[in-house]
């Protein structure tokens, strides 16, 4: 059987996202290229029609700008822990599963690994990352189940 080369590791930064990783390591081939990436939604576009647009909110561009330095740094310690290279750690901007499918397709991944959380009824209507990933990716998708009670 063929291995994995070159694998995104889509991961949302919580403390869940070290089983996802892990587990793209044990299925990557040997040398494989493997980048994790964590997609910062721009903040206005997140709150849209609940934040008002007032002088009170003008500081928002500051304030994302100090989350994605914080996210960042999470992202870093997240790497180290699993001894990847700074420069496979990537942080974009924009819809979370656009940018996964332009980095999947921009870096030729063969694999793109994400979390799931199994979600049912009105959760699994308006859709998930995970699954807006499997339905628009190019190549193949692993979604591996985390905070799963068996």
């Amino acid at each position: 059987m063929a291995t994995y080369q070159r694998i995104l590791v889509a991961v949302d930064l919580s403390s869940e996202s070290a089983l996802v990783v892990q587990k793209a390591q044990l299925i990557a081939g040997p040398n494989a290229d493997i980048h994790v990436v964590y997609v910062q939604e721009p903040m206005d576009n997140v709150y849209v029609g609940i934040v008002p647009q007032s002088a009170a909110f003008s500081g928002l561009g500051d304030l994302e700008a100090q989350l994605g330095k914080e996210l960042k740094e999470k992202l870093i310690v997240l790497g180290e822990k699993f001894k990847l290279s700074p420069d496979h750690l990537h942080i974009l901007h924009g819809s979370p599963a656009h940018e996964i499918h332009r980095f999947a397709k921009d870096n030729k991944c063969q694999l793109i690994v994400i979390g799931t959380h199994g979600q049912k009824g009105l959760q699994l209507l308006l859709g998930s990352t995970a699954n807006s990933v499997l339905h628009g990716a190019g190549c193949d998708v692993l979604s591996v189940r985390i905070g799963a009670t068996l």
